[in-house]
């Protein structure tokens, strides 16, 4: 719940981290369904579906604070820094990357969340794969309700769990975020390097397993 998140910007983004698990898998989302958002909020939405369709631009990571946390199945990125590595990486992963529909479920003061289907499409265009995926944008306090909202953890999940940020996977999705920006030959990368946190960062989160600490909720 919103709620539990805090009201304090100056926190980093590793505080406002969304927790929960699903009775299924199934985040396949029905537009129809979807809840109306305030201009200003329909405009980060836009923005963070044309960064998950690689068309990012330096305006548009500009969506999360310097402090972020970025968390999916693939990636730990802990600040806007390497954020902007793997936004401007996607293009040169994916021939295209196409967002199939989208549906808003909750949108509260200082939590977005909404069901994502994006078919990703790999090189040569030898093979597709569609992901339906619950994306949970906790907004920063200070820019919620401004007319450019600002993200402070983005989570990706797309299954019934939730992440324990432990294990060998774990260690992998944070080590590759780690490098990929300080390699990449990318200006708009490196404009964001000033936001690099270095050791100025807390200690990931963990938790026993991928249901500790995460409600079972009804999406």
């Amino acid at each position: 719940m919103s709620s539990s998140l805090p009201n304090d910007s100056s926190l980093p983004g590793e505080h406002f981290e969304v927790r929960q698990t699903s009775s299924d898998d199934d985040y396949k989302p029905d537009p129809s369904k979807s809840l109306p958002l305030s201009p200003a909020r329909q405009a980060l939405l836009d923005d963070i579906i044309a960064l998950y369709s690689c068309q990012p631009t330096r305006r548009r990571v500009e969506r999360y604070t310097p402090d972020c946390v970025y968390d999916d199945q693939f990636v730990y990125a802990n600040d806007r820094y390497k954020m902007a590595g793997q936004w401007f990486a996607l293009p040169k992963l994916f021939r295209e990357s196409k967002n199939e529909a989208y549906q808003v479920v909750k949108n509260d003061p200082l939590l977005i969340q909404f069901k994502n289907e994006q078919t990703w499409t790999f090189p040569g265009g030898i093979k597709s794969t569609t992901i339906n995926a619950l994306v949970s944008l906790s907004l920063d306090p200070d820019s919620a309700r401004s007319d450019f909202p600002q993200v402070k953890y983005h989570k990706d999940q797309a299954n019934g769990k939730d992440y324990s940020h432990t294990g060998a996977g774990f260690a992998f999705k944070k080590w590759q975020a780690d490098k990929v920006s300080g390699n990449m030959d990318s200006d708009d990368v490196q404009y964001f390097k000033k936001d690099d946190r270095g050791d100025n960062r807390e200690d990931v989160r963990k938790y026993d397993s991928g249901t500790a600490d995460a409600p079972k909720k009804d999406f």
